[in-house]
C-alpha cells in the first residue's frame, strides 16, 4: 500500500497547489489590468497556466490510477504521463508565450505601468501563498527521499511521479517569477523607464520555458519506456544473482509502467542441477525479495535460459 499512499499524497499536493494558484491568478490578473504592468500580467498568465496545469495533473493521477483490465493488462499508469505532457505544453504555449510576447511589446512601446501599490501587495500575498504550496511539496519530497535512502535531488531527477516534480518546479518558478516581477516593477518605478517592467516579463517567460522543457522531456522519456535508476537496477540485479538456484543473470530489463508500478523481466540461467520445483521456488523467492525491497515493483517475469558457453 505504500505506493497507493504516495499517489494519495501527490493528489493532496496537487489540489493544494491548484487552489493556491487559482486564488493567485485572479489577484494577479486584476492587479495587472489595473496597473498595466507587463510583469504583473505575465505573472497572471503564469498563475493561470499553473492552475490549468494542476487540473491536468489531477486528471493524470486519477486516470493513471485506474486498475488493470483485459484491454490494458498492465494498467493505465502511462496515461498519467500523457496528461502531464499536455500540462507541460500548456505551460509552454500559454505561460511562456504570453509572457515573452507581452514583455517584448512593453520594451518596444514603453507603456506606463500606472499604479504600483496594488501590484506590490498582490505580489507579497502571492509569495506567501506559493511558499505554503511549495513547503508541502518539499515535505513530500524529503519524506519520500528518506524512505528510499536517496538525496532529494536524486529523487527529483529520477522519480517517475512527474506530478510532484511538476508541482515543485512550478512553485519554485512561481517564487522566482514573483521576485523578478517585483524587481522589474521597482526598477521601473525608480527610473521611470518601463524597459525594466518589460524585461521582467521576458525573464518570467523564459523561466516558464525552462520548466516546461524539463517536464516535457521527463514525460516523453517515461512514455517511451524509461528504465529504473542505475542504483535500483544494480540492486535488482544483485537480488536475482544472490538466489541459491541462480547461476547468472544474462539479461535484465526494467520499465516504469506508471508513477507507482515497475516491471522487471530477466533471462536467468539457473544452475544445471536445479530441478523444476527448485526453479519455481526460486522464481517465487525472487519476486518476494524484490517486492519486499522495492514496493513499487508490480510485475516480475523470469525466463529460465541456458547460457551458451564457448
Amino acid at each position: 500500500m505504500a505506493e497507493r499512499d504516495g499517489t494519495s499524497e501527490s493528489l493532496g499536493t496537487v489540489v493544494v497547489a491548484g487552489l493556491a494558484n487559482l486564488a493567485i491568478a485572479v489577484a494577479k490578473v486584476v492587479a495587472g489590468t489595473i496597473s498595466g504592468s507587463a510583469a504583473m500580467l505575465s505573472e497572471g498568465a503564469h498563475s493561470v497556466a499553473d492552475t490549468t496545469t494542476e487540473v491536468l495533473l489531477f486528471t493524470a493521477l486519477r486516470r493513471g490510477a485506474r486498475p488493470a483490465d483485459p484491454q490494458h493488462p498492465f494498467g493505465y499508469g502511462k496515461e498519467s504521463y500523457v496528461w502531464a505532457f499536455i500540462a507541460a505544453i500548456f505551460t509552454f504555449v500559454v505561460g511562456a508565450g504570453f509572457s515573452i510576447t507581452h514583455g517584448v511589446n512593453t520594451v518596444r512601446d514603453g507603456v506606463h505601468s500606472g499604479e504600483y501599490l496594488i501590484s506590490y501587495v498582490v505580489l507579497a500575498i502571492s509569495f506567501g501563498i506559493e511558499s505554503v504550496s511549495l513547503a508541502r511539496a518539499v515535505r513530500q519530497i524529503l519524506r519520500t527521499s528518506r524512505e528510499r535512502n536517496i538525496t532529494p535531488a536524486r529523487f527529483l531527477r529520477h522519480t517517475a511521479d512527474t506530478t510532484i516534480k511538476a508541482v515543485f518546479l512550478e512553485d519554485a518558478a512561481a517564487l522566482i517569477g514573483i521576485s523578478v516581477a517585483a524587481a522589474g516593477l521597482g526598477l521601473a518605478q525608480l527610473t521611470g523607464d518601463e524597459l525594466w517592467d518589460g524585461l521582467a516579463s521576458i525573464v518570467i517567460g523564459l523561466l516558464l520555458l525552462v520548466v516546461a522543457a524539463i517536464l516535457a522531456r521527463s514525460n516523453i522519456s517515461l512514455l517511451v519506456g524509461r528504465a529504473v535508476p542505475p542504483q535500483m537496477y544494480s540492486g535488482i540485479y544483485r537480488e536475482l544473482s544472490s538466489l541459491p538456484t541462480v547461476d547468472r543473470v544474462d539479461t535484465l530489463l526494467t520499465m516504469h509502467l506508471g508513477p507507482d508500478d515497475i516491471l522487471v523481466a530477466a533471462k536467468v540461467d539457473f544452475r544445471d542441477e536445479a530441478t523444476g520445483a527448485e526453479i519455481e521456488a526460486g522464481s517465487d523467492q525472487a519476486e518476494r525479495q524484490l517486492v519486499a525491497r522495492y514496493p513499487n515493483i508490480r510485475y516480475v517475469f523470469l525466463d529460465p535460459t541456458r547460457t551458451r558457453r564457448s
